[in-house]
């Protein structure tokens, strides 16, 4: 089976209205089975999760459906699956329960890889126990980050290393399994910020070695919150802040509140959106996680080539433009180009394109350290990230538009 795009982008009603989006990294564009769920989750009786009424069922299921999405989709047990607000919330949690761990002399090993929301609530935590941060860099020439540029900031005293799945700026994919041995072997754990990766590449926590991964699934054609992958055990030793009468049982320990249905409904309806993308998408649905697990597997596969080839295409189209320096250089990355022009403001580009209906954005999209470590300052570059959704004809135009702005 061919991917068919013309068929994807028929599914999502913001098409309609003719912008050509590079702007995937920054949230992707919702096919119409994730709003139809969320609206007939809001339709249906809801109440405090229960097993005697019907608004009480109905909001067990969509919690445990929504559980059980996540965990086909990051290789994950159910029971270790949270709720967030957003990434950044869910690590701003997280850095202050482990803080609690921590002594004065302890190390947090953080990169300049990372967008902010996996640096900033690291040095904020360890600022308050009296740990001591030591920072990764990665080689600007390449963008890469190489696992032993992070073993050369670990030692006996680091009891965490935060690192980035994927680059939200430059694409650039870390070795993370190599990376969590590292980790793991001076007996510190690994916490993952895989936002970017999981709109791309298929998530495993186990193969990847990650003690903790977060995710947004607005990223991947979901609402707007974020998702903390954890094994139960992990999640059990560990004592946040919570009420009193609320549950101690995990993971609804870290969630705080009552829990938004609607939204949970939508992410589970986006899980099965990318499911029906790939090779086996034909076949029949098969209960439980192996069935969805191997179709999303495939889904995976057949996205990472499509966005491949649209990625060469820009490439490729890139080289015949003067003035024009593409930033992403690693190896192993996700269809993300960081772009600068000589002589020229990002923003103007961002501009310029915006005027003939293409969306890709200009900035440094909180990967603050990242850009500054380029020597691109606070403001960044022209990104442009790809999705499912786009086609040849968007890469014509953001083609035909850069090139008018360079004249």
């Amino acid at each position: 089976m061919s991917y068919d795009v013309g068929a994807v982008r028929a599914q999502f009603p913001a098409l309609r209205s003719g912008t050509a989006h590079f702007d995937g990294p920054g949230g992707t564009q919702t096919p119409a089975s994730v709003v139809a769920a969320i609206g007939e989750a809001m339709s249906r009786p809801l109440s405090i999760r229960g097993a005697a009424l019907p608004g009480e069922v109905n909001a067990e299921e969509i919690v445990q459906g929504f559980r059980q999405a996540m965990a086909d989709l990051l290789g994950a047990d159910p029971g270790g699956i949270v709720f967030g607000r957003s990434a950044t919330q869910l690590t701003y949690d997280f850095s202050r329960t482990l803080a609690g761990t921590w002594s004065p002399g302890d190390e947090v090993v953080v990169s300049r890889l990372d967008h902010d929301a996996n640096i900033r609530p690291w040095v904020r935590a360890a600022e308050r126990a009296g740990a001591v941060v030591r920072w990764a860099d990665f080689d600007p020439a390449t963008g890469e980050l190489p696992p032993e540029a992070v073993g050369a900031r670990i030692t006996a005293r680091t009891r965490l290393v935060a690192v980035t799945g994927a680059s939200n700026l430059l694409g650039t994919r870390p070795d993370i399994p190599a990376i969590a041995e590292l980790a793991h072997r001076a007996g510190a754990l690994l916490y993952v910020d895989a936002v970017h990766l999981a709109a791309h590449h298929p998530v495993d926590l186990e193969r990847l070695g990650a003690d903790f991964l977060v995710c947004s699934p607005y990223k991947f054609f979901g609402p707007h919150h974020g998702v903390l992958a954890a094994r139960p055990e992990r999640l059990d030793a560990l004592r946040p802040d919570k009420l009193a009468p609320s549950t101690d049982a995990v993971p609804e320990r870290f969630e705080l509140g009552t829990l938004p249905y609607e939204l949970m409904a939508g992410t589970r309806a986006a899980v099965d959106f990318i499911a029906t993308l790939g090779t086996e998408a034909g076949t029949e649905a098969v209960n439980g996680r192996g069935g969805r697990r191997e179709r999303l597997a495939s889904a995976y596969a057949a996205i990472d080539a499509h966005e491949s080839a649209l990625r060469e295409s820009i490439e490729k189209g890139l080289r015949e433009l003067d003035g024009v320096t593409v930033r992403s250089r690693a190896a192993e990355r996700t269809p993300t180009l960081l772009l600068t022009f000589e002589g020229r403001d990002a923003a103007d580009a961002y501009r310029a394109l915006a005027r003939s209906g293409v969306h890709a954005p200009a900035g440094s999209f909180y990967a603050l350290e990242a850009s500054r470590h380029l020597g691109l300052g606070e403001s960044g570059g022209l990104r442009v990230g790809l999705s499912a959704y786009n086609d040849a004809d968007d890469v014509e135009r953001l083609l035909t538009g850069l090139a008018d702005f360079l004249r």
